[in-house]
């Protein structure tokens, strides 16, 4: 599938796509393209051109969610400018690895096992902690582990408490690896990162990483297209329709419980590894059901998780104003 062959049912069906990742990035605080770039694996795209065009995708969405986030007072912004200090050299080691498995002819199968493992790693790890007080207790721990490293210089943030940068430095580093290999934001390893390794509030955590990705993901569009590497009509549409979508999902942020959020993000990230394991699957052993199982996990559970966000919000919209009511009268 090519740019030049991109025929009107496949543009609506980007936008339409792009809908709903607009929905799930304004709502978890990340670019998309953690669904995006298995999509564009499991369409057919080559590796480079799918992690190129999740990045430029992760640039444009990202923008559009950080002056949202940012009119809710929802963004640290010392605690972004560090982290993407970190991420823009991480994301220079990604792309050049990227490349290089691309020339041994194997990036295809690296990409898709290291998303597999990522993705499946990080939401068993959300969903096992949401709603549980051993979640709150365990994510405490191991932000005050991490607050006790008090190499200088020491960074404030949102709630009190101090980070070193130098950790900051690390993990940011470590983030921009993986992005810039995968094509992605890094948000789906930043929402996590800021809530229980530092112990920053989900909301300002969502607005934090998305302002951070905005950054990195202009660098790492950047790089990738001077390799040719982004296709531009596919990212064009799919940001047609997530600048509705972001509207949406980060309004929702300010009327759904924080437990829910991280369960909502947990199953999203569970169906995009089971995906991405199938479509290899069926690469591998010639298996059809395998590559119809990956795009229904894909495309299924952005629509599924989606509406269950917008329901989520209408339902806290109209109990708001059933409490309120009796009091206008």
């Amino acid at each position: 599938m090519t740019a030049v062959g991109l025929g009107i049912s496949t543009i609506g069906f980007c936008i339409g796509f792009g809908l709903l990742i607009g929905i799930l990035f304004g709502f978890f605080g990340m670019g998309g393209s953690f669904l995006v770039t298995p999509a564009l694996l499991v369409i057919g795209y080559p590796a480079p051109v799918a992690v190129g065009s999740g990045l430029a995708f992760v640039f444009g969405t990202s923008v559009i969610g950080a002056r949202r986030h940012r009119d809710h007072g929802q963004i640290s912004y010392t605690l972004a400018a560090v982290m993407t200090l970190g991420m823009t050299v991480g994301i220079v080691v990604g792309t050049r690895a990227t490349f290089l498995l691309a020339e041994l002819g194997s990036a295809d199968v690296v990409i898709s096992a290291m998303y597999t493992g990522l993705l499946g790693t990080v939401g068993l790890s959300v969903l096992r902690d949401a709603g549980t007080c051993e979640s709150d207790s365990r994510s405490s721990r191991v932000a005050a582990r991490v607050q006790a490293i008090t190499l200088s210089p020491m960074v404030s943030l949102p709630g009190g408490a101090t980070a070193s940068v130098w950790v900051i430095l690390l993990v940011g580093s470590a983030v921009g690896i993986l992005s810039g290999c995968l094509g992605v934001g890094g948000g789906f390893l930043l929402l996590p990162v800021m809530v229980y390794g530092f112990g920053v509030p989900a909301a300002i955590a969502a607005g934090t990483s998305i302002l951070q990705i905005s950054v990195s993901g202009a660098f790492g569009t950047f790089v990738y297209a001077q390799s040719g590497a982004v296709d531009i009509p596919v990212v064009v549409a799919l940001l047609g329709g997530s600048a509705l979508g972001a509207r949406i999902g980060t309004g929702a942020t300010q009327l759904v419980d924080e437990n829910e959020i991280k369960e909502y993000f947990a199953t999203t990230l569970l169906a995009g590894s089971a995906a991405t394991a199938s479509k290899q699957i069926s690469v591998a052993y010639g298996v059809e059901l395998f590559e119809t199982v990956s795009g229904v996990l894909i495309f299924g559970t952005a629509v599924l998780v989606s509406g269950t966000i917008v329901r989520a919000a209408i339902a806290a919209l109209r109990k708001d104003r059933d409490r309120l009511s009796p009091l206008t009268h």
